[in-house]
């Protein structure tokens, strides 16, 4: 236990710690991604989706936390080989895989730091609806683990990963409806929505805060599809990536 303990230490130490002491300007770029989206929505919206964007941003950041874990994980499995190493010693894939994780939720520690006093100042809940709100960040933060763990061990290439990144980002966190109800998309497009996992996420923490209605049959079906497509995630992410080179 003592030596897991150690090694979750080391992977925030290298991946978050260090350029967080380092290269202090790279914190303005994660907290400027969301908070940015949140800024338009509220400029736009006059101010009446603050509650709302708020969420979003939440969703975002926690699904780009681990979306993020892959370019880093390439970056250090293909410039500097320490996968190679971490291969050879008696850490597992998991251990590695989950510090690594934990590394990129202290990394964005600045954002989720504003966004929660945002969302206190903002988002009126009860303790049952923030406990329901927080199980759905942490399942978007486990799906997009699993599948940024997945796409590392196959990239080749830093620039491949940023690629993955820029475009998972865009699909899951900008187009959806996460910044703002479902119901401002007219309904021929609304089911292009459904395509994205954000867009359960965000029905179900809107509906938890009170920001819009669903019926109890939608409700069970966004956790259900939300719980689905984070095992399925997981799944890839530990059956199809590839740990040791063939």
């Amino acid at each position: 236990m003592k030596n897991v303990r150690s090694q979750l230490l080391a992977s925030i130490l290298v991946n978050a710690v260090y350029e967080m002491r380092n290269y202090p300007v790279i914190l303005i770029n994660t907290v400027l991604a969301p908070i940015s989206f949140l800024i338009l929505i509220v400029f736009v919206s006059h101010g009446s989706l603050i509650g709302v964007g708020v969420l979003g941003a939440l969703i975002m950041t926690m699904f780009s936390s681990g979306t993020s874990l892959q370019a880093d994980l390439s970056h250090l499995k293909n410039d500097f080989r320490l996968q190679d190493m971490v291969v050879c010693s008696p850490t597992s894939a998991a251990t590695y895989v989950t510090g690594m994780a934990i590394s990129e939720l202290v990394y964005s520690t600045p954002a989720i730091a504003i966004l929660g006093i945002l969302f206190y100042l903002y988002v009126p809940v009860t303790v049952a609806q923030l406990f329901g709100i927080i199980i759905v960040l942490l399942l978007m933060f486990l799906m997009s683990i699993s599948l940024g763990f997945a796409l590392a061990t196959i990239a080749s290439d830093i620039v491949q990963s940023f690629a993955f990144t820029r475009l998972l980002t865009t699909l899951f966190s900008t187009l959806a409806p996460v910044y703002y109800p479902i119901t401002f998309i007219p309904e021929p497009w609304r089911y292009i929505a459904y395509l994205s996992p954000t867009t359960y996420a965000a029905q179900l923490v809107q509906s938890l805060a009170g920001f819009q209605t669903a019926t109890l049959d939608t409700l069970t079906i966004d956790w259900i599809v939300l719980l689905a497509l984070t095992g399925f995630f997981l799944w890839i992410g530990i059956s199809k990536s590839r740990w040791r080179e063939k």
